[in-house]
């Protein structure tokens, strides 16, 4: 495994950081972050601009996970390190009742930042090909980790308010949908807690900081790669009656794939099948002998995946038999990449916009329509254990620029953009506020 090569802050940028922490946290109104301490805010603030500055890419998280593993055994977990990789688990036993898992994840991305913030990432990694690249946490996991690390402080320092057990996860590699499997895979629920329920968040790039936003039900979708490589007969562009053309094929194709969203799928479900990418030849009057087509395929239930990725081969099959081709040249079709729906158990939901309502407020809660995007923290609740799991939007974006772009003004950068960056000090106060609401409601902390 390659390692991720950090790039060290340059004495200029370490003074700006001292000072730019300070400024930060004497612009901030009192008691703006969770405790309403500024000891506590200023020191989330700079965990937060640490993990900004120094993201790590997939399955390369291993400063990430020491700096994570060490902030949650300074206020007492048990921490375990290096499960699944660099997943950390810490465990604070707290006598009886309920035990409740809340995840973080961990990784950036091969992204170079662009917001012109003074406290932008410089950070480089290197890819599966050993090529240096850019990285940025441009899905603001450093928020989420800060949240994740603010909670755990919170519930340490309020032990004796609440009874039961919270198990912590810093997760890697959620970016290439490997982290959460690799996770359980290695024991994480036969040699730690089992969880009553799991909670996890994620920041919204166009919820104002300040709110929230749940989902009931399915919130985010199956995802899958697709990739159908065409064979044909090439030749001569002039004499196209002896050959069989790959691109024709293609073509056919991908006009038949879109029955099965139109055709085969039920307008009261939902299913897309894109065509992202087609590949063909080498010049204007040679007709190849291949094509390549690359698709991304999205659902909710498993019916409608299982009939997309099915139909995806028969169409392809049946488009070339049609065509005259013997079946040893029929398209190979292959699926990578897999990422199952993610269900938000609805009693569970309700639970938690309920807590979540009283912490922030009933306008600061918003219920929204789910999207066909994708998160591994699926898999925390599709185990043989079906436990009940919840995934909620953290607003990240300073309120101003959230409501002109309501108002038809400038487009708010999205996840994953170079352009994307969050107002941490709200967005922080209202990620550990809103994770420690929902778990003292879980462990049965009235208010």
């Amino acid at each position: 495994m390659k390692r991720h090569a950090i790039v060290k802050s340059t004495q200029a940028s370490n003074r700006w950081l001292r000072t730019g922490m300070m400024c930060l946290t004497l612009a901030l109104p009192a008691g703006s972050l969770v405790a309403q301490d500024q000891d506590e805010a200023s020191y989330l603030q700079e965990l937060y601009l640490h993990l900004h500055q120094n993201p790590e890419l997939s399955f390369q998280e291993e400063q990430t996970s020491k700096r994570i593993a060490a902030e949650l055994s300074s206020v007492g977990y048990t921490v375990t390190e290096n499960v699944g990789g660099y997943g950390v688990v810490a465990v604070m036993e707290n006598g009886d009742g309920p035990a409740v898992l809340v995840r973080a994840d961990m990784d950036g991305l091969p992204v170079q930042e662009q917001t012109g913030l003074a406290y932008a990432s410089k950070a480089t990694g290197l890819n599966d090909a050993g090529k240096t690249v850019p990285v940025m946490h441009a899905c603001a996991h450093d928020i989420h980790m800060t949240s994740l690390v603010g909670l755990a402080r919170k519930l340490s320092a309020e032990r004796n308010t609440w009874s039961g057990t919270v198990v912590l996860i810093g997760q890697p590699a959620e970016e290439r949908v490997g982290g959460a499997k690799a996770m359980i895979a290695e024991g994480l629920f036969e040699k730690f807690p089992k969880p009553d329920f799991n909670i996890a968040l994620h920041t919204s790039a166009s919820l104002p900081a300040g709110q929230v936003g749940l989902t009931s039900g399915y919130a985010l979708a199956n995802v899958d790669s697709v990739d159908v490589a065409i064979k044909g007969i090439g030749g001569h562009g002039a004499y196209p009656h002896t050959t069989k053309d790959p691109v024709v094929l293609a073509s056919h194709i991908v006009v038949a794939l879109q029955t099965l969203v139109s055709r085969e799928t039920s307008p009261l479900e939902s299913g897309v099948v894109t065509v992202g990418s087609i590949h063909s030849g080498t010049k204007h009057n040679i007709i190849s002998n291949n094509a390549h087509l690359q698709l991304t395929v999205r659902s909710y239930t498993d019916e409608v995946r299982e009939n997309l990725l099915s139909g995806i081969k028969r169409i392809a099959h049946a488009q070339a038999q049609s065509m005259g081709l013997p079946e040893t040249l029929w398209p190979e079709v292959t699926y990578s990449e897999a990422t199952p729906a993610t269900y938000n158990d609805p009693v569970l939901t309700d639970r938690a916009q309920e807590a979540l309502k009283v912490a922030l407020g009933n306008e600061n809660v918003k219920s929204l329509s789910p999207v066909m995007g994708a998160e591994d923290f699926a898999y925390f609740g599709r185990t043989d254990d079906k436990i009940p799991s919840v995934i909620f939007w953290l607003g990240a974006v300073e309120a101003d620029k959230a409501a002109a772009a309501g108002n038809g003004g400038a487009a708010l950068p999205s996840l994953h953009s170079p352009f994307f960056a969050p107002d941490p000090a709200p967005t922080i106060k209202t990620g550990v506020n809103s994770l420690s609401a929902v778990v003292l409601e879980l462990l049965g902390v009235s208010k």
